[in-house]
């Protein structure tokens, strides 16, 4: 074995060390999926773990750098294809539909709605230019993303799996209107499609992540994060690979009978106290 397969391997088995499955291996083997937003954070972690389930996995990034950094890690688990996209701009998810369709034989089965961003602010204070950029990638950007892939390849098909990545708004999201408003959106958009499209061999449901230990929270300042285990029953953050866990449920054949629902992952917080510290 040469030093850089030998090396290759070594980093592999350490990755799967660190994040072991409770899947077989080749759960995902023959099927091609779609992470967008998966060269970083709870995204890279999802896309992780399909490969190591036998998928071929495309990721999507607004920022190349972020793709840059992940391949290495990503690529010796398995067959895994990056495209800069902007989910926002419909040209580039069409440029991002005919990447997949190049490099996978024409086929799509999986989609995961990851891309996404928001900022804490108090609502007054939210101007019309940060309510469009929230409004645009959170709910117009997933929007634009599935109903691409659905008219290129599932809806062809009569086939295919949508699992989008939300947030924990059960009961409002105070410091956070504008991503409230637009991941609801995106949950009765799920909702609507999963009845249209049921007929049409498509399920589409949606993750509510809570407060997820990831490289997301670096947009948050300090004091607004400070002590907030204790808000939650289970008195710890969330990991990126517990939401992936779940992702490679919904996307696996024993959530068949499953369509049209938001599951929670927030460690019970959306049934007691208070996320955010406000005035």
């Amino acid at each position: 074995m040469s030093p850089i397969a030998l090396s290759s391997a070594i980093l592999a088995f350490t990755i799967f060390k660190k994040h072991p499955l409770m899947y077989v291996s080749d759960l995902f083997a023959q099927q091609h999926v779609l992470v967008t937003g998966g060269g970083s954070g709870i995204g890279q972690a999802i896309a992780r773990q399909f490969l190591q389930l036998g998928a071929t996995v495309f990721i999507a990034s607004r920022k190349p750098e972020r793709l840059e950094k992940a391949l290495p890690e990503l690529s010796v688990l398995g067959p895994v294809h990056a495209l800069a996209t902007d989910i926002r701009e419909p040209e580039q998810v069409e440029q991002l539909a005919d990447f997949i369709a190049q490099r996978g034989n024409g086929r799509l089965d999986i989609l995961v709605n990851n891309a996404g961003g928001q900022f804490p602010s108090p609502a007054e204070d939210i101007t019309p230019k940060g309510w469009q950029a929230v409004i645009n990638t959170n709910l117009n950007g997933t929007w634009l993303v599935t109903q691409t892939m659905a008219r290129r390849f599932f809806l062809p098909q009569q086939q295919g799996n949508i699992i989008n990545i939300v947030v924990n708004n059960y009961r409002g999201f105070a410091g956070m209107s504008h991503t409230a408003a637009a991941r609801a959106g995106v949950m009765n958009l799920s909702q609507s499609l999963a009845v249209e499209w049921a007929r049409r061999g498509l399920r589409i449901n949606c993750i509510a992540p809570g407060i997820i230990r990831s490289s997301g929270l670096d947009n948050y300042p300090p004091e607004l994060l400070e002590g907030i285990e204790a808000t939650i029953p289970m008195r710890r953050l969330g990991t990126m690979d517990e939401v992936a866990a779940l992702v490679m449920y919904m996307a696996s054949p024993a959530a068949a009978y499953m369509t049209g629902e938001t599951v929670y992952l927030d460690g019970g917080a959306r049934l007691w106290g208070d996320i955010w510290k406000y005035e």
